[in-house]
């Protein structure tokens, strides 16, 4: 809409005179029908009667023009380049692979999103000229020398740190035979901020032994050319095999904290002769409903009846012992359907929890509320030893000393030495 209807008002858009709001005059719009109606007498009236709101509307009017750009008829030339598909080398579509590249990688998507064909058609809206890389192209080419830029601006920042502690895990895959190995760096940069980098993620073949764990440690830190004086701690797991390897790597280590806990609540307390029974029948009951459609169908009925919140029983992995306060927690919240489906006719369960290990159950998930608190605590990827040692003081004192704390015997890791 033109500025100059900033100066004049219509009763209707069908009016063929406007009104001016300084002097009220009439002015006509041109035409007698919509179709022919102009603002070229409304200027015209401005110019002539109101100098100084015709210089008002003449900046506005340049003001527009120069923020929405020139807009002049583009040459034949010009409108045939626009169809042309940018080369592969060019400025623009190697920024525009690069940046799709980070897409990839940063949010965890396949590679085959390049192949995709609602992708391809967003990519195609968005710059018609750019021509989509292959897969092949991305793993060739583009994610190597990404990698190599943040490798060269990695080393640089570990070259920076006078000091660096590590984390170092083994990770064992259910599905394939594959290990990993990890390896990540943490650091203070100048500015005081904590900083962190996984330097490796490599494939660890072959049997676990302290020996290969020290040549694959060796190597990973050589390949970042990291001075083992510069090491200030490798905070590792409570394993024998990981705990003789860093020694033989010549660098001081301590074991994980959480896998401490992990221990201690596992050999405490779930490893207990009737919490292991509670739990036993707890697993059987999960995995009757987790295999069995028509059955878990009749438990929801049954939630919905009893005005219970539908959820799916959670199964527990063993390697996990907060998995088991979640199994345990679920069991619970489902006591009353789960009560009332095992009394009827057609229904039955591999096991059945007593009244007594009910009971049991409810007391575990409060003893282990605290533990799970930590464990959140100090699992968090900003965590330091600062967020451990008042966590574990503030555990025992307020859940009545140590009578949470199982017996400590030489074979268990021994978390009071942390505080």
């Amino acid at each position: 809409m033109s500025a100059v209807w900033q100066y004049f008002s219509v009763k209707s858009e069908n009016d063929s005179v406007a009104h001016c709001n300084p002097c009220h005059a009439q002015v006509s719009r041109g035409g007698t029908e919509p179709g022919k109606f102009n603002t070229s007498n409304l200027i015209a009236h401005l110019k002539q009667h109101h100098k100084t709101l015709h210089e008002d509307f003449r900046k506005t009017t340049e003001l527009k023009k120069q923020s929405s750009g020139n807009f002049k008829q583009p040459t034949l030339p010009e409108t045939l380049a626009k169809r042309d598909k940018f080369p592969r080398d060019s400025k623009k579509a190697l920024t525009l692979t690069e940046k799709i590249c980070q897409f990839i990688v940063l949010d965890d998507q396949p590679l085959s999103v390049v192949s995709n064909t609602g992708f391809k058609r967003l990519i195609e809206h968005l710059e018609p000229r750019y021509v989509m890389p292959s897969r092949h192209y991305i793993v060739d080419k583009t994610i190597p020398q990404m990698h190599k830029e943040v490798k060269e601006c990695i080393a640089m920042h570990l070259d920076k740190a006078s000091a660096l502690s590590f984390t170092t895990d083994i990770w064992s895959s259910e599905n394939c035979p594959l290990s990993l190995l990890s390896l990540t760096a943490h650091w203070i940069d100048a500015d005081f901020t904590l900083q962190r980098a996984v330097l490796h993620a490599r494939e660890f073949r072959g049997s676990h032994t302290a020996n290969a764990i020290t040549n694959a440690m060796e190597e990973m830190l050589r390949d970042w050319k990291v001075d083992k004086k510069k090491v200030h701690v490798v905070l590792r797991d409570n394993a024998a095999n990981m705990r003789k390897g860093l020694d033989q790597l010549n660098v001081p280590s301590l074991g994980c904290f959480a896998h401490s806990l992990h221990l201690v609540v596992r050999e405490g307390l779930l490893s207990q002769r009737a919490v292991s029974d509670a739990l036993a029948n707890g697993r059987k009951i999960v995995g009757h409903f987790k295999h069995s459609p028509k059955a878990y169908s009749s438990l929801e009925d049954l939630q919905i009846e009893l005005n219970v919140t539908p959820k799916r029983l959670q199964q527990d992995v063993q390697t996990r012992w907060n998995s088991t306060k979640y199994m345990i927690d679920s069991l619970i919240h489902q006591k009353r359907p789960l009560q009332a489906y095992s009394s009827e006719e057609n229904n039955s369960l591999p096991a059945i929890l007593t009244a007594n290990q009910w009971a049991l159950l409810e007391k575990t998930s409060k003893v282990l509320a605290p533990f799970e608190e930590l464990t959140d605590t100090v699992s968090a990827t900003s965590a330091t030893t600062a967020d451990v040692i008042p966590s574990v003081h503030v555990l025992i004192q307020n859940r009545g000393g140590r009578k949470f704390l199982p017996n400590i015997t030489p074979q268990q890791p021994d978390i009071t030495k942390w505080f």
